[in-house]
């Protein structure tokens, strides 16, 4: 295919919640699909399908996954790539962790992705963990 001067193109199109899909699952990502690719054609010369790949029987080569599908597919929970939304940095109302990485056992901190106030590849829960871990080692030295 590269030799005949096929290319790839990926969208993620990370805001897209998956609420969006829960009524009428096939109709919304039809209607999502051709909104993006629309988009896409408003900076091109011609529309975008017209660049595409097509199949045997005419269908173009595009592939499109609902946070649904990736839930299916490979796991990810209401297909987000975080494992869980992410949130602001700062600590709301009536939440009582202090760091936002607690667990249920004193020694084991959240840094990663299922932290919360932060998350992803923010940094934030890594940074939040190591204070965690700093604040419960200084308290097991006394060395408050």
């Amino acid at each position: 295919m590269v030799a005949a001067g096929y290319q790839s193109l990926t969208l993620f199109a990370l805001h897209t919640p998956a609420s969006l899909f829960e009524k009428d699952h096939q109709a919304v990502k039809s209607e999502v699909t051709r909104r993006i690719l629309a988009g896409f054609s408003k900076y091109l010369e011609k529309p975008i399908e017209s660049y595409a790949a097509k199949d045997s029987d005419g269908n173009l080569c595009i592939e499109v996954k609902t946070p649904q599908d990736l839930e299916k597919d490979v796991g990810l929970p209401r297909g987000n790539i975080f494992h869980s939304d992410l949130e602001f940095p700062w600590k709301e109302d009536g939440d009582q962790r202090k760091w936002g990485v607690e667990t249920n056992s004193d020694r084991i901190f959240l840094s990663g992705a299922g932290a919360h106030r932060g998350g992803g590849v923010s940094g934030l829960a890594g940074h939040n963990a190591a204070m965690a871990a700093l604040e419960f080692l200084s308290k097991l030295s006394g060395a408050d």
